[in-house]
């Protein structure tokens, strides 16, 4: 069975030429995306300000309506609805989304340097990987590029679009699925499809195109109980990742760990965190992870 690290590590975000954390503070976040500052809320930063004096430069500002993902923008100089960006291999459009995010999530960008190398070792010449709730595609743009045949299923079939459109800019092709996550992998199951690697960031809530309902807590360990049996005997890494406050990276890799008794292979856990532009920089801690890795 999988060696579970005994301790969990922090996987930290450093800004890169297109996206960069400039301050932090009072419950919000400065950041910039390309040519474009923008302030979001962000409760997990109790502490104060080191650069006030960035702020009032901001382009827009997202004012939230709950504690959830409900807000408004408001705008001091309106950017382009959509604006190029990248992160190494990946071209993609950043958007000032109605849910206060702008169509990707910047800490993200640790796994995907982990899912880069990853996706290019192995035995496999062209891995098959699977990204289930892909959202916008950035995870699925570098394993294309790294050589993967990747299968991208999201239910949203907007989502799915500005993943085709930054899979374009980027040069790469992947298949394209609109469907419940569960239904997909299911399927698979039965038909005896097999995968060398999955990657699964499923929300805290959401729907299907059919109306599915999904809940992070009651239906996740089926799911990865059943992504388990879609890893094919030389399978290369399943990541699992979540947002929920009340979840753990502990929690997640006890998770991983049960579906993958049969395997050999390291569980790592932690939290992916952001960290501020130049030296001393703080880090914000934003989701939890667990990882199962073959070598």
């Amino acid at each position: 069975m999988p060696h579970t690290a005994p301790e969990p590590i922090t996987l930290r975000t450093q800004p890169w030429p297109d996206y960069a954390l400039l301050d932090s503070g009072s419950g919000r976040k400065l950041e910039r995306y390309g040519p474009h500052r923008v302030i979001r809320p962000e409760p997990q930063c109790l502490w104060a300000p080191r650069r006030p004096e960035l702020w009032a430069d901001a382009d827009a500002e997202f004012d939230p309506t709950d504690e959830e993902e409900a807000g408004a923008w408001r705008f001091r100089r309106r950017p382009q609805d959509a604006f190029p960006l990248s992160w190494g291999p990946a071209r993609f459009h950043g958007r000032l989304t109605a849910f206060r995010h702008l169509a990707f999530f910047p800490e993200q960008a640790a796994n995907w340097a982990w899912l880069q190398t990853a996706t290019a070792g192995g035995a496999s010449a062209r891995p098959r990987i699977l990204n289930l709730f892909g959202y916008t595609g950035v995870a699925s743009l570098v394993c294309a590029a790294a050589g993967a045949e990747v299968t991208h299923v999201d239910a949203s079939k907007k989502a799915v679009a500005w993943a085709r459109e930054n899979a374009a800019l980027s040069g790469v092709e992947a298949r394209w699925i609109v469907e419940d996550a569960r239904k997909y992998v299911a399927r698979e199951v039965r038909r005896g499809s097999r995968y060398d690697g999955i990657i699964l960031d499923p929300p805290k809530y959401g729907r299907g195109p059919g109306g599915e309902v999904w809940r992070l807590f009651e239906d996740t360990p089926e799911l990865v109980r059943l992504c388990a049996r879609l890893l094919s005997d030389d399978a290369r890494f399943l990541l699992l990742n979540a947002y929920a406050a009340r979840i753990s990276g502990l929690a997640l890799a006890g998770l991983l760990d049960e579906a993958l008794a049969g395997r050999e292979g390291r569980v790592d856990w932690g939290e992916l965190a952001l960290v501020e532009e130049g030296e001393g920089g703080r880090s914000i801690g934003l989701s939890f992870f667990a990882r199962w890795s073959a070598g």
